[in-house]
């Protein structure tokens, strides 16, 4: 499968800041990718940078199988959301989107279909006329998300897009990037990661502007090898579940129990033998599902490493 971005050794420093330090990605085309990292991570440098907002100090960025981003090049075939954006306060939504269509290239004759197809898209096709002062916080959040699909570029990068949305208009959102996998490749930055682990088919963790880990999401929470319970009343039976399941691993983190199974078990027989034991020890089982959860890996995986404690005293 061929990438719709990658950078490899991507370097930025502001003075003695290293924003990026060396950073790997790779993101295939079709794909939902989600960018994982807490707050100075890299992640929005890495979106500036790719678009050609910010420039690399070192490292390579390939966009689209054409090498760093180039006005002529890569015009109209990719988009940004960024976490703030802001749109002219006198700006009406139907004209704005149509200065937006022209920017990208479109042609004339493209943009009122276009435009109508994204205002139903985002829930605002009643506000058409309305000048952009006149929206909530919601709706020009939404407005921002129908601007950055126009004219259906291959690569889209969406800086926490579903932050000041009400429920409903997140879920349907959430539908809509996911109608449009396999079709365009999207990139979402968001500390929401029940969100990214709804939406996207690969994931990478990026700290201190390096990838710590990317994989497919199936992989990074390892659906193919781990069940995780969540429990009621009752004490977990950990020495009845090693004798009885001894090649299983037993991680508890109060009422969560991840069990971790080699290749020659698989999730059924595995839930065979283990709900046996706890409904005969009295465990209530509240839950069960296959694979961890993004938010746990991340965790495991940011964690910090525990202090070095001084030697003892002589």
């Amino acid at each position: 499968m061929s990438n719709a971005l990658q950078f490899h050794g991507v370097v930025k420093c502001y003075g003695r800041l290293r924003a990026l330090d060396g950073l790997d990605l790779e993101v295939p085309q079709g794909s939902i990718f989600g960018l994982v990292g807490s707050n100075g991570a890299g992640k929005t440098t890495a979106m500036a940078i790719a678009l050609g907002l910010l420039r690399a100090g070192e490292g390579t960025i390939d966009l689209l199988g054409d090498g760093p981003f180039s006005p002529e090049r890569h015009a109209g075939r990719v988009a940004l959301l960024p976490q703030d954006s802001s749109f002219p306060p006198h700006a009406r939504v139907e004209e704005l989107l149509r200065f937006y269509g022209r920017i990208q290239g479109m042609p004339v004759a493209g943009l009122a279909p276009a435009i109508d197809e994204l205002l139903e898209w985002v829930h605002l096709q009643d506000r058409r006329r309305s000048p952009v002062r006149s929206l909530s916080h919601g709706m020009k959040r939404r407005l921002a998300i129908a601007q950055a699909f126009l004219g259906r570029p291959e690569l889209v990068l969406l800086d926490e897009p579903l932050n000041g949305l009400d429920p409903k208009e997140a879920a349907r959102v959430r539908d809509l990037i996911r109608e449009r996998r396999g079709h365009q490749a999207i990139v979402i930055s968001s500390h929401q990661l029940t969100d990214l682990e709804a939406l996207c088919d690969h994931v990478a963790f990026v700290e201190k502007g390096k990838r710590v880990r990317q994989d497919t999401l199936d992989k990074i929470v390892r659906r193919s090898h781990c069940v995780t319970y969540h429990l009621g009343s009752g004490t977990l039976p950990l020495a009845r579940l090693a004798a009885e399941l001894p090649d299983v691993t037993w991680e508890q983190h109060g009422n969560r129990v991840v069990a971790s199974f080699p290749s020659t078990y698989t999730a059924e027989a595995l839930n065979t033998a283990a709900l046996r034991i706890f409904l005969e020890t009295g465990v209530g089982i509240l839950e069960i599902r296959r694979g961890s959860d993004l938010e746990s890996e991340y965790m495991k995986l940011s964690a910090e490493p525990p202090p070095l404690q001084p030697p003892p005293a002589a």
